[in-house]
């Protein structure tokens, strides 16, 4: 249920928005020529603009326009539709130069993109919420812990879901008192959706009750995968050997056409990218050397697939090479230099990478590698934390674009939990639509200069 209301809601966004587009043309050029425009007028603009209107969309997806969270939280919308419409005016400019059809850019492009910007703020920020609305189902929640918590306040507090909480269950010590909870709460709040954590030992000795509740009418929702369509990362309080077995033939890689496939795109992109990248190497070179006069490569060990340890290459960002040394505090005794500060915010300290994907130690999309002397140290605290290491790193990955407290260099357990919640989320959904995203949120972040 909540899957396809999440569809529908994309869906009608990608239309309106499309249809938001084509109102602004028509608008534009009512402007433009003093009335409705005529049909040749139209037909003259329509066919580039439909190319161009295809664009808008394609990069509206890289933007998070049409992102589960971001499409329905109006606090977040505004920011992201200026981003993608100043990126929809630049790359208008230089279709409309280029493109060989006669109309005049400096003025129709103009007003089109002042008119769209102000159709799009309308049809998001106030028709949306109006047209997405649907009646919400009377539901009840059964489980402990926080990820629970954060389930009921986001469904609770967000239109964009087609069911309300209107009571949470703890699961009780007997069998029989968490039924008799469960059945009350049914019956007096006119339930018709149930959602359980499914993974918990007190509630999964009550299933054949809750099984029973199928034949009423109820529908069971596993709250893991509530979570997980929800925040899109896996629930790390949910995950045990059940999730593992579940998953396993995902996260093990029974995907061999996706595996060839992104092998290939790996080697021809990286190579491309690699050979292009080579003209910044004696910017960089003069920069470092300007700066400390150190060496301008490093070689690194991470922690590959397998538990493999690999040598990663990096222009140096560091006042030395980081292999895992810290002080008492946990913090790296390295310091990042003036010239890594911004080499390490646009990306470019990456670079040297390419030739390991090249070479197969990595991926573009994956999982970030991990210095081994971390490594040893999140076994230890975080369960399950090796289930990272089943598929090669990336230089590139879905934590790194959803996860916020990105940490660096040094011991942080608490963040690398929150981390590894987006790892297992890409190990499980992994795709090459998914890689995709990632690759586009990827570019809008080094564009923007906010780093990954």
């Amino acid at each position: 249920m909540t899957s396809v209301a999440n569809s529908k809601g994309i869906a009608i966004l990608i239309v309106g928005d499309l249809i938001a587009y084509m109102f602004s043309l028509i608008l534009t050029l009512t402007i433009r020529y003093g009335g409705i425009p005529s049909k040749t007028i139209l037909m003259t603009h329509l066919p580039a603009f439909s190319v161009l209107f295809l664009v808008f969309i394609v990069i509206n997806f890289s933007a998070g326009l049409y992102d589960k969270q971001s499409s329905f939280v109006r606090n977040r919308i505004h920011g992201l539709l200026l981003k993608a419409q100043l990126i929809n005016v630049i790359v208008g400019i230089i279709f409309f130069y280029f493109a060989p059809v006669v109309i005049a850019p400096k003025t129709n492009l103009f007003i089109y993109f002042t008119v769209s910007t102000a159709i799009l703020f309308l049809w998001r920020i106030v028709m949306f919420p109006v047209v997405a609305v649907t009646k919400k189902q009377n539901a009840i929640i059964v489980g402990s812990g926080d990820d629970i918590l954060d389930i009921i306040d986001e469904v609770n507090n967000n239109i964009r879901y087609g069911l309300h909480f209107n009571q949470h269950i703890e699961a009780k010590d007997l069998v029989k008192d968490t039924v008799v909870a469960i059945s009350d709460a049914v019956k007096n709040n006119n339930a018709t959706i149930i959602v359980v954590d499914l993974h918990n030992s007190k509630i999964e000795s009550a299933m054949p009750f809750l099984y029973s509740l199928v034949f009423s009418g109820i529908q069971i929702i596993d709250a893991s995968k509530l979570y997980e369509t929800i925040f899109d990362r896996i629930p790390l309080s949910m995950v045990g050997e059940r999730w593992l077995v579940e998953n396993s033939s995902t996260a093990l890689g029974s995907r061999r056409v996706y595996d060839v496939l992104k092998r290939i795109s790996d080697i021809v992109i990286a190579s491309i990218i690699g050979i292009i990248s080579l003209v910044f190497y004696p910017f960089v070179f003069l920069a470092i050397k300007l700066e400390d006069e150190g060496k301008l490569f490093i070689k690194q060990e991470r922690t590959g697939k397998n538990n493999k340890i690999v040598s990663i290459f990096k222009f140096r960002s560091m006042t030395d090479n980081d292999s895992g040394t810290y002080d008492n505090s946990g913090k790296s005794k390295n310091r990042i230099t003036r010239v890594g500060k911004f080499i390490r915010l646009t990306r470019i300290d990456e670079l040297p990478q390419l030739w390991n994907v090249i070479k197969g130690d990595q991926s573009l999309i994956g999982p970030r590698p991990e210095l081994p002397a971390l490594v040893n140290v999140y076994e230890k605290e975080i369960p399950y934390y090796n289930v990272r290491h089943l598929i090669k790193p990336g230089l590139s990955g879905w934590a790194q674009i959803y996860h916020k407290a990105h940490p660096h260099h040094s011991v942080a357990v608490e963040d690398t939990k929150d981390k590894l919640s987006y790892d297992l989320y890409y190990i499980k959904n992994r795709s090459l639509l998914l890689d995709l995203k990632i690759a586009l949120q990827t570019a809008r972040s080094i564009m923007s200069k906010q780093g990954v």
